[in-house]
C-alpha cells in the first residue's frame, strides 16, 4: 500500500509540472464515492475534494464537518478510484500538525488544501507558515500541499492591496514547503499580477456552469491548476431537482 501511495503522490506532483499556458491541470471535486467514480471514468487524471461538497453530502454546513467524518469520507472517495485524490481539510480542525499529516496519509490522500483564516479572520502569515512546514515537511514527497490564502475574501475593498498581501503570503507559504498557492476569490483580471509575483504553481477557481473564465482562459492568464469548489455538486443538485419535479408530475396523485 505504501508503494502505491507514493506512486500516486508522484503522479499527482508530476501533473503540476510543465503545464503550458492554456492547459492547466483541471481537478474536479467529488463529494462521495459515486461522484468520484463518475469523474475518474470521465478521464480526469486526479481529483480534489472540496470541503463544502463533502459537508453537504454528510448533512453539515460548510466548515461544520467533524474531523473524523471528513477523513472517513475522504478515505471512501480514495478507495473508490485509481486516480490520485487531494483532500480539502479546511483549517486542519485544530489537530496537531504531525497528526494531521498522519491522518491524511492514512486516508491515502496525496495532497491537501489548507486555509489561512479562522472564523473569518486571517491568521498571522508567519505563524501559519511555520504550521504549514510542520504539516508538510515530515511527509516528504508523499503529500502535495495547496496553501489557500483568504486575502481576497477578507480584503475585497482594496484589490491592489489584496494582490500585494497574497504575493507576500504566497512567498512565506512556498518557503515553508507549500507546493501550490490558492488565492481563493481572486478575480481573473489580477491573475497576471499574481502570476508575476508568485514563484510557484497557482490554483484558481472556475465555475462549471460556464459563467466566468473557463479553465483554459484561466490557464492562459497564469493558473497552473483549476478547481470548482462546490460548483459541480450544485449543478448535480439542480439536475436532480428537475428530475424529481418531472418524476413527481408524472406520478399518480397521492392524498
Amino acid at each position: 500500500m505504501v508503494s502505491e501511495v507514493v506512486s500516486k503522490a508522484a503522479r499527482f506532483r508530476a501533473l503540476h509540472q510543465g503545464r503550458l499556458p492554456g492547459e492547466p491541470l483541471v481537478l474536479p471535486g467529488p463529494w462521495d464515492a459515486a461522484s468520484a467514480r463518475v469523474l475518474a471514468d470521465a478521464g480526469f487524471p486526479a481529483l480534489a475534494t472540496p470541503s463544502a461538497e463533502v459537508a453537504a453530502s454528510l448533512g453539515y454546513e460548510d466548515g461544520a464537518t467533524p474531523a473524523d467524518e471528513m477523513f472517513a469520507a475522504v478515505a471512501r472517495i480514495v478507495r473508490a478510484v485509481d486516480v490520485p485524490v487531494s483532500a480539502d481539510v479546511e483549517g486542519g480542525y485544530g489537530i496537531a500538525p504531525k497528526e494531521l499529516m498522519e491522518r491524511l496519509l492514512e486516508a491515502d490522500a496525496v495532497g491537501c488544501n489548507l486555509e489561512d483564516s479562522n472564523g473569518g479572520v486571517l491568521k498571522d502569515p508567519h505563524e501559519h507558515a511555520e504550521w504549514l512546514a510542520e504539516v508538510r515537511y515530515p511527509a516528504g514527497d508523499r503529500l502535495f500541499a495547496n496553501a489557500r490564502t483568504d486575502v481576497f475574501l477578507r480584503e475585497v475593498t482594496d484589490p491592489e492591496r489584496a494582490v500585494e498581501r497574497a504575493v507576500e503570503r504566497a512567498a512565506s507559504y512556498l518557503a515553508a514547503g507549500a507546493d501550490c498557492v490558492y488565492p481563493i476569490g481572486a478575480p481573473a483580471d489580477v491573475l497576471p499580477l499574481l502570476r508575476s509575483g508568485i514563484q510557484g504553481p497557482i490554483n484558481m477557481y472556475a465555475r462549471p456552469d460556464g459563467e466566468g473564465p473557463s479553465p483554459t482562459a484561466l490557464g492562459e492568464l497564469g493558473a497552473t491548476r483549476v478547481t470548482f469548489g462546490p460548483g459541480l455538486q450544485r449543478r448535480a443538485v439542480d439536475a436532480l431537482r428537475e428530475i424529481a419535479a418531472e418524476t413527481r408530475s408524472s406520478s399518480p396523485a397521492t392524498p
